[in-house]
């Protein structure tokens, strides 16, 4: 069987934790900061969990070489 290619763009939006949980990068992290509070672009460094099913099988199919965990 041939490799399948890695989207490289979804590879550095997402990541697995330890435990298996696909997390995702904030949105708006940029530009257009100078306006924003300091509580609001500290928020931007957390990543947040992927909920939907749906969701996590297509980014699966984009990065099928991810290290997932246990």
């Amino acid at each position: 069987m041939p490799k399948i290619k890695t989207h490289k763009a979804t590879a550095k939006r997402f990541k697995y934790t330890g435990s298996g949980k696909l997390m995702r990068t904030k949105i708006g992290k940029s530009h257009l900061r100078r306006r924003k509070s300091k509580r609001v672009k500290a928020q931007f460094d957390t990543m947040i969990e992927v909920k939907s099913s749906g969701v996590r099988k297509h980014i699966q199919k984009l990065i099928p070489y991810a290290k997932k965990g246990k």
